[in-house]
């Protein structure tokens, strides 16, 4: 056994069983690989408008400035812009490096080896990785037909929980609880459960009709709970890494920024953030066309046969009838990048981000070919 094996065994269990995030393929990545020219890269839920035009302004103005000092570790110009803007404190606001970022702060702020989460399959891996990290027991509760399950949450919560962990709108499958099922579930909490509430796609599901007011929704329950929203989708900063936390009690939001790294969130992150905030025109522009282009690739999907998920997010999700992995590699050849779902029960899913009119044509038409080579070759095989 080398010194590298005796240390590798030593390690916290919890840490060698952790698997590994799929965080999809870089497009440099598929057009060396296949040769395709061409790329429509579909797996990350990027913003396709990209960022603002305030935010290349802001970042021009701060590499003037220098970068030679360190960034503000209380990010608090960001802090209250935000506050500015929400029904809460600048206290009660904690920033991350990106939303999963403050999942793994989260977790190593409010879990111990042991303790219990609950949380909903299909799921954002990081739901699951961040808590296992530090030795929690995660429960996974099953959607059924591709919606929320309440009354399996529910019965899956106990006293003993200390976490709940919730994508609203869900990431992968897209859909959300209506206000009802928001109270129902959270009359089933303990008061000792922080709820985690992930609302990445937020700026989207609000322009959805119906969406409900999550915020207020966790305030009125008197429960404590953590709000995640991120700068990567509608604002389009995903290369910059920046993500926000609510917190229901600057308590909460104290301890975190203890745990946080002290200067987690760089300079330019922080003045792009700012600058995005200033620009509410650019997401609501952004947010229209995705609200557009999903209709249209819906309807799209129901012609070839499928039957995506409800969803007011940026994606849609559904059931390819064979391997996903292996649909997801013929797509590749193509020049269309889209994300397998790997889960136990959902191997035949794929999740495709709504991107530019062009590249979401290239998907459909790829897919249209696949399909059909795929029908003469079964009328091969049965000939």
């Amino acid at each position: 056994m080398t010194p590298t094996d005796a240390l590798i065994d030593a390690l916290r269990p919890e840490v060698r069983a952790l698997p590994a995030y799929n965080a999809g393929l870089s497009a440099g990545h598929v057009r060396e690989q296949f040769g395709v020219t061409r790329i429509a890269k579909l797996a990350s839920n990027e913003n396709p408008y990209g960022a603002s035009a305030r935010v290349a302004d802001a970042l021009a103005q701060a590499l003037a400035d220098g970068i030679a000092v360190y960034p503000d570790p209380a990010c608090g110009v960001l802090r209250a812009a935000l506050a500015a803007r929400l029904p809460v404190d600048a206290g009660q606001l904690v920033i991350g490096n990106g939303s999963e970022d403050l999942l793994s702060v989260a977790s190593h702020t409010f879990l111990a080896p042991g303790d219990e989460v609950v949380t909903v399959v299909p799921s954002f891996g990081l739901h699951v990785i961040c808590p296992q990290s530090v030795g929690a027991i995660v429960t996974t509760v099953p959607m059924r037909d591709l919606e929320f399950d309440v009354d399996a949450l529910c019965a899956a919560l106990t006293p003993n929980t200390r976490m709940l962990l919730v994508s609203n709108p869900s990431n992968p499958v897209g859909c959300a609880m209506d206000g009802a099922q928001i109270k129902r579930l959270l009359s089933c909490v303990s008061p000792g459960t922080l709820v985690v509430w992930d609302e990445a796609y937020y700026e989207y599901a609000v322009a959805t009709l119906g969406y409900a007011d999550c915020l207020a929704l966790l305030a009125e329950s008197g429960l404590p709970w953590l709000v995640l929203r991120t700068f990567s989708k509608a604002y389009g900063l995903a290369g910059l890494r920046i993500g926000y936390g609510i917190a229901s009690d600057s308590r909460l939001a104290d301890l975190m920024n203890r745990v946080r790294t002290p200067f987690n969130i760089n300079h330019l992150a922080q003045c792009a953030a700012v600058a995005a905030l200033s620009d509410p025109e650019h997401v609501a522009a952004s947010v229209a066309h995705v609200t557009s282009e999903r209709e249209g690739m819906r309807a799209s999907l129901l012609a070839l046969g499928y039957m995506p998920a409800r969803s007011c997010a940026n994606f849609l999700f559904f059931d390819a009838h064979e391997d996903a992995v292996a649909l997801s590699q013929r797509l590749l050849r193509e020049g269309v990048i889209v994300k397998p779902w790997r889960e136990t029960g959902y191997a035949n899913c794929l999740r495709v981000s709504i991107g530019s009119r062009d590249d979401n044509d290239l998907f459909i038409e790829a897919l249209t070919r696949l399909g059909a080579a795929q029908s003469r070759g079964m009328q091969i095989e049965i000939h």
